[in-house]
């Protein structure tokens, strides 16, 4: 059977290959609603596909968003990975995944990737930005959105949470629990100081001690992000005579780890300590006890950095202020800071 072709689709719609062209890509000029009707229907008629590969050659452009992530594996990133990928369903885009694994030569080889590709656009949420992978930025002129961290390396629009007021938050309920003081399970040494969502977590947590005229010194335990690593620090703190008497997270995985520690070496939750978290992925309603933490609204931050990086004035200038949407954080209570 021969290759039905747009000329083939244009014969039987009445149209010209151009309206036909305008229907299936939606512009850049607009169909009268009857003749993009006949167009459609031709479409349907004939079994027409159109030329994906042809049609990305022509405009330098793909149907494809890359989205660069630290690791899938942990359960905020996937949630993100896949409220990003509905969006851009939405948009009539697919998204190619690239999983960095933390190491900065990673995400330069997949800004590589998928720039070389011709994206449409890149959502990008990297640990810490470097020069190099700044520069393949700049290289391409790229439409880029910084999406949950925002490192200095690099101005993109950026849509971020309210990582410090949401800390803030939840420092705050606990200590109105009346504990003594909270303890912090931050980052690591390599945590970036700026434009890292956990140093927010940390700051947030600072003031909210400082501001009920709690000392913080000797309180931030470093951990890396993920449960498995927070687990194993938990219990030797848990175990040792400066086990606090409630621990705020700077993410709901290391939460986890620390609920899992907590019930092996048999602390009662809240009882004897209380726990807080901060991203309300969907494990955390399902924890024992369940976690208290700190949501945003992953599903509108997906959409809004969608949204922006297939918008044609993205990159305008203005002030670093203007180039921020930020998300505001709520507290999510549950049982594990000690409420009923």
């Amino acid at each position: 059977m021969a290759k039905v072709t747009r000329d083939d689709v244009a014969r039987l719609a009445g149209t010209s290959t151009a309206v036909v062209s305008y229907v299936i890509n939606n512009g850049p000029r607009p169909v009268a609603p009857a003749t993009r009707e006949r167009v459609l229907a031709a479409i349907k008629e004939l079994g027409y596909r159109p030329d994906r590969v042809a049609q990305a050659m022509a405009s330098r452009r793909t149907d494809l968003i890359g989205l660069i992530i630290p690791d899938a594996r942990q359960p905020f990133f996937g949630e993100m990975a896949h409220a990003v990928e509905q969006a851009a369903s939405e948009r009539g885009k697919m998204v190619l995944v690239g999983n960095t694994d933390y190491v900065a030569e990673r995400e330069v080889h997949y800004l590589r990737a998928f720039l070389g590709m011709r994206v449409s656009g890149l959502i990008l949420v990297s640990h810490a930005l470097n020069d190099q992978a700044a520069a393949e930025i700049d290289a391409w002129d790229a439409r880029v959105v910084l999406l949950h961290e925002r490192p200095e390396a690099i101005d993109d629009v950026a849509v971020v949470t309210d990582d410090l007021g949401g800390a803030q938050l939840a420092v705050r309920h606990l200590l109105e629990h009346g504990y003594e003081y909270v303890a912090c399970m931050g980052g690591t040494a390599e945590t970036p100081a700026v434009g890292d969502p956990v140093s927010d977590h940390v700051e947030g947590w600072r003031r909210a001690m400082e501001e009920a005229g709690r000392p913080t010194e000797g309180r931030l335990f470093e951990a890396p992000y993920n449960r498995y690593d927070a687990y194993r620090i938990a219990l030797e703190l848990l175990a040792g005579p400066r086990r606090p008497p409630a621990i705020f997270c700077s993410t709901d995985d290391q939460a986890i780890g620390v609920l899992r520690a907590a019930r092996e070496l048999r602390i009662d939750v809240p009882g004897e300590l209380a726990v807080a978290g901060f991203d309300d992925i969907k494990e955390a309603a399902l924890t024992d006890p369940p976690l208290t933490t700190i949501a945003s609204d992953r599903s509108a931050m997906a959409r809004a950095a969608v949204d922006l990086v297939l918008d044609d004035g993205l990159r305008v200038a203005g002030s670093r202020r203007e180039r921020l949407k930020t998300f505001p954080s709520r507290l999510v209570v549950r049982r594990s800071c000690g409420c009923e």
